[in-house]
């Protein structure tokens, strides 16, 4: 099996759901509230720093649509249908199944994957993740993974390299939503084409693959918060890189709510998801403001520094928001933090391998496949700590049953 080198956010609904969401916005938004992308992931990708409110303050109108930020909250209560015990395997409400008839061949296959990065330790847990799936299936001879580096320009490159190379199917994790638009719909016209984690705005692919969404994740932090602090407190709004659709999402579905709430958004920073500027962005915010009554983080992937942060400066650490990373859900038990983990689970990066070989079959499979998004909460973290795991282990990948768990994910 061969590799070449191998973190949504986008939370999109494909296009295809878009195409009704934006024409149901038109309809029932007011003039203040543009119809715009949808998009989530979670807490990746690379991207420039902003530090002030012009830059990260304000939410992109165009990364939110009533309609869809509606459909995500739904979808959160919703029945998955499929195999118990396997939510990659499931899928919430499909509204249409692509028919897959015209790419079925026989194998044996190339599965080719371009990736957006592997920036952070929520993708590498899932590419891990998605290279055991892989494996699992012998008529998958060889798995090509080219690894973008977090640059839209040599994942361009990257999608035509692989769409030039014979490939029976190929993955796509944009690292952007905009810019790689034009390199999937070309790859479209090539080779089954499966996006997922983050979105492009084209319903080419055969199916768009990702949990709920980013906006149902940000309003599930920032709901948190409404309801442990009061009314007036300031908030930190802590976010990673823009320009992500489900990342923007995440932030556009927070600000609303925390906004809605009466509760005061002091700050918001991008930390490029780097500990160390985690760090200095807290402690800078602990001096200027003299306190934090909260914090609301669109990636969980730096939240255990931030603790440290309050923590270094001597202060209680507020009511904050992280994700299923080992680390901080060891923390939040040991410290009896005040916390909520939303999540956008990495047992995704099974999905597209199980959808392309669907594909190949000619099976029909959802062309938008919506996965369960869990939310981890005080009752229910303890199960989701896997002893002897790495602190920068993600609990749900979905990986336990896949060969070479758990050392291939750093375990013993």
């Amino acid at each position: 099996m061969k590799d070449s080198r191998p973190k949504q956010r986008r939370t999109p609904l494909a296009a295809l759901v878009l195409a009704a969401a934006l024409v149901a916005a038109t309809s029932s938004c007011s003039s203040d509230t543009p119809p715009a992308a949808d998009g989530t992931t979670t807490g990746d990708g690379g991207g420039t720093a902003a530090s002030e409110p012009g830059e990260a303050g304000k939410s992109d109108a165009k990364f939110f649509v009533q309609a869809e930020y509606d459909s995500q909250l739904a979808l959160l209560d919703a029945e998955p249908k499929g195999p118990a015990g396997e939510p990659w395997a499931q899928t919430l409400d499909p509204q249409q199944m692509a028919d897959t008839a015209r790419y079925r061949k026989k194998g044996p296959y190339e599965i080719c994957f371009s990736n957006a990065s592997v920036a952070n330790n929520w993708r590498q847990t899932g590419l891990k993740t998605m290279k055991a799936e892989a494996a699992t299936h012998p008529e998958i001879t060889e798995f090509t993974v080219l690894d973008a580096q977090g640059k839209d320009d040599k994942q361009i490159s990257d999608i035509q390299e692989l769409t030039g190379k014979g490939c029976s199917a190929l993955i796509v994790s944009p690292n952007t939503t905009a810019t790689l638009t034009p390199a999937v719909k070309a790859a479209c016209g090539k080779v089954p084409v499966i996006v997922f984690d983050r979105g492009v705005d084209t319903d080419c692919p055969v199916t768009m693959i990702n949990p709920v969404g980013g906006y149902a994740f940000g309003h599930t932090a920032a709901k948190f918060l409404e309801e442990n602090v009061e009314p007036g407190g300031k908030i930190l709004a802590l976010r990673i890189s823009p320009g992500v659709d489900v990342l923007e999402n995440r932030w556009a579905a927070g600000e609303r709510v925390l906004e809605a709430a009466g509760l005061d958004v002091v700050d918001v920073k991008f930390t490029d998801g780097d500990p160390a500027k985690t760090k200095a962005v807290v402690t800078d915010a602990i001096q200027r403001h003299g306190s934090i009554n909260g914090v609301w983080m669109d990636s969980g992937d730096t939240t255990v520094a931030a603790v440290e942060a309050f923590e270094d400066a001597g202060k209680e650490v507020p009511p904050i928001t992280g994700e299923d990373q080992q680390q901080f859900l060891e923390l939040w038990k040991a410290k009896k933090l005040t916390a909520v983990a939303p999540t956008y689970p990495t047992y995704q990066w099974r999905t597209p391998v199980i959808a392309a070989l669907q594909i190949l079959k000619g099976q029909p499979v959802p062309k938008v496949w919506k996965l369960p998004q869990p939310t981890i909460t005080a009752g229910t973290r303890d199960a989701y700590i896997k002893p002897g795991m790495p602190p920068l282990h993600y609990a749900m990948c979905g990986c336990e049953t896949l060969p070479g768990y758990p050392g291939t994910w750093g375990g013993k």
